[in-house]
């Protein structure tokens, strides 16, 4: 039995970790299949005060911090939650053992949404990609298109700019307006990268007798590319819980609408800024109200 377990090994997840594992409590953390989550893809970070590195790096630190203190990690991901505050908790996980708690942490944080016009599917992992950091170097002086248009998508232009030899950003907005002014500037200073504003994709199929792709738009036009890099949003990880759970339209949870006993933090909280700086403030906080829930019962 733990006193917590935290879902998610993010900035969220771990600095939950770090607090309650201070805080005195047994924590655990199950963290999924890799540490970081969507930080650990992040090739240069550069808004996370008194950090300079890259965010795979910052995941390591913020580990060792909360292992330091007696935070157990184990690599595995969440299949249910069941129980309540009153009698406990009980997660099934994915490495087939069941783990106990009085309390639980949602700290799964957010998966990128996928793009849904044809061939995309079926040309995932052959050319569409959802990683420009995982796999931007295997475009090495080719042709690729990003779609999006927010700090993620410039941030990958940016990324694939000094990979590849051209980068198209199709965005179906007339101007950057969910970017930050700086990213924008860097990617209008580019000059290998296209901003294709007013305009959305319809098909993605593979060019005949070529290893290239054609994108078509809404008006037909058609794209050669080698590579298409998505970057649309996301949506939280909240698959394994109950149904009577309610969340928002990205699946995002808010804390009124949990039982007792159960806190979440980070890219899965419902009206919460997506920036690593207030998931930790949300991890800190979902930690020591966890103390506090726990302290109270005892």
């Amino acid at each position: 039995m733990y006193d917590i377990i935290i879902l998610g090994s993010g900035p969220a997840g771990l600095t939950a970790a770090l607090y309650g594992a201070r805080g005195g409590k047994k924590t655990l953390v199950l963290g999924g299949d890799k540490l970081g989550g969507q930080t650990a893809d992040i090739s240069v970070l550069e808004n996370y005060p008194g950090w300079a590195g890259n965010g795979l790096e910052l995941s390591e630190f913020m580990k060792k911090q909360a292992t330091s203190f007696g935070a157990e990690i184990i690599f595995a991901s969440a299949k249910s939650v069941t129980g309540d505050g009153e009698n406990g908790f009980t997660i099934n996980a994915d490495d087939g053992k069941e783990y106990k708690s009085q309390a639980v942490i949602i700290a799964t944080g957010a998966s990128p949404r996928k793009l849904t016009i044809d061939g995309a599917r079926q040309l995932y992992g052959k050319g569409v990609s959802y990683c420009a950091t995982c796999d931007g170097f295997f475009y090495n002086d080719k042709n690729v298109i990003i779609i999006g248009g927010g700090n993620t998508a410039l941030d990958d232009a940016l990324y694939l700019s000094d990979i590849a030899k051209t980068v198209k950003i199709v965005y179906r907005g007339a101007a950057f307006t969910r970017a930050e002014k700086i990213m924008v500037d860097r990617v209008m200073g580019k000059s290998n990268v296209e901003c294709l504003f007013n305009t959305e994709l319809k098909s993605i199929h593979p060019k005949p007798d070529s290893t290239e792709l054609v994108a078509t738009t809404l008006d037909s036009t058609e794209i050669i590319c080698d590579g298409v890099f998505v970057a649309i949003g996301h949506e939280a990880n909240t698959d394994y819980l109950s149904e009577d759970i309610k969340r928002d339209d990205m699946g995002r949870l808010a804390q009124s609408a949990l039982p007792d006993g159960m806190f979440v933090a980070g890219d899965v909280q419902s009206g919460i800024k997506m920036q690593i700086a207030t998931a930790v403030g949300a991890g800190c906080d979902a930690a020591i109200n966890a103390i506090g829930y726990i302290n109270k019962k005892a």
